[in-house]
């Protein structure tokens, strides 16, 4: 069961009811808040992580979010875990959190025991103010946390950008690049996934309904037949997802990618790493 199903089914049905007036009084009491609070944070650590010690990461852990989003429904995210040059620890997974989203739990990656991942950035919705954190858990089975605040509001119910019939006959299709490395560090490739990503908040101009939860819930990125990520998502990825990270190459000639969204339609596509490659 993903994330999404496990942590925050009783938030967003709550919201599907009272979306309209709720949505409101939040974004009018957050934005005027001068100073973020950690009390939903404080509300939910425990269901996410299960109780489990979370460490300053500062220093280790680095979470790239602007201050103020131009879009409260594509707003750029970058996490990276900067390990010195001594440390033999590695990383296991990324859990990316927005506090006072319906659902908090935008997504986990979990990382290749092989795959050299350090760095995975991708676009999400904010819906009020909020912290975003960067949780990573590392080889040692510690937790370490970063986070910031973001000022941005509405995102998970903003209309979609794109032409319903468009996506819906395009839905699925994958681009994929990869890049040579720079200097001394890793490559890094981006996976690009058209998909409307339907937050279940989204309400039907004409209906006056709400559109029912439809988005990528598994996807797993291979190199040949080593696992380089895997991702448990939820409402938070942006339409059309777009997935940036660095990996070790290991030889291998090609990538795959698998996605399954709430339909349980699974997406499947694999590239040659030279025609990938700009």
């Amino acid at each position: 069961m993903s994330i999404f199903s496990r942590v925050v089914v009783a938030v967003l049905m709550a919201e599907l009811y009272f979306a309209a007036p709720a949505a409101t009084l939040a974004q009018s009491a957050t934005a005027g808040q001068d100073q973020p609070s950690e009390e939903t944070w404080n509300s939910i650590r425990g269901d996410i992580f299960r109780d489990r010690p979370i460490l300053d990461g500062s220093g280790l852990v680095i979470l790239d979010a602007p201050r103020r989003a131009e879009d409260s429904a594509v707003v750029p995210i970058g996490m990276r875990v900067s390990f010195a040059g001594d440390d033999a620890r590695t990383l296991k997974s990324l859990t990316l959190v927005i506090d006072e989203n319906p659902a908090p739990v935008a997504g986990t990656f979990t990382i290749g025991p092989r795959s050299g991942v350090t760095s995975i950035s991708t676009r999400v919705r904010v819906n009020s103010y909020s912290y975003v954190r960067a949780i990573a858990e590392l080889s040692d089975g510690k937790l370490y946390g970063v986070k910031a605040f973001v000022k941005a509001s509405g995102g998970c119910s903003a209309p979609a950008s794109s032409n319903a019939d468009a996506t819906r006959s395009m839905l699925g299709q994958m681009k994929f690049r990869t890049f040579p490395p720079e200097c001394d560090v890793l490559p890094e490739a981006q996976l690009m996934l058209r998909h409307r990503q339907n937050s279940g908040l989204r309400m039907d101009q004409l209906t006056r309904l709400y559109i029912p939860p439809f988005f990528i819930e598994n996807l797993q990125i291979w190199q040949g037949d080593d696992l380089v990520l895997a991702m448990d998502g939820g409402i938070a990825i942006s339409e059309d997802p777009n997935i940036r990270f660095n990996y070790r190459p290991n030889g291998a000639a090609s990538f795959r990618v698998e996605a399954a969204d709430t339909s349980k339609k699974l997406f499947r596509d694999e590239w040659s790493i030279q025609k990938s490659m700009l």
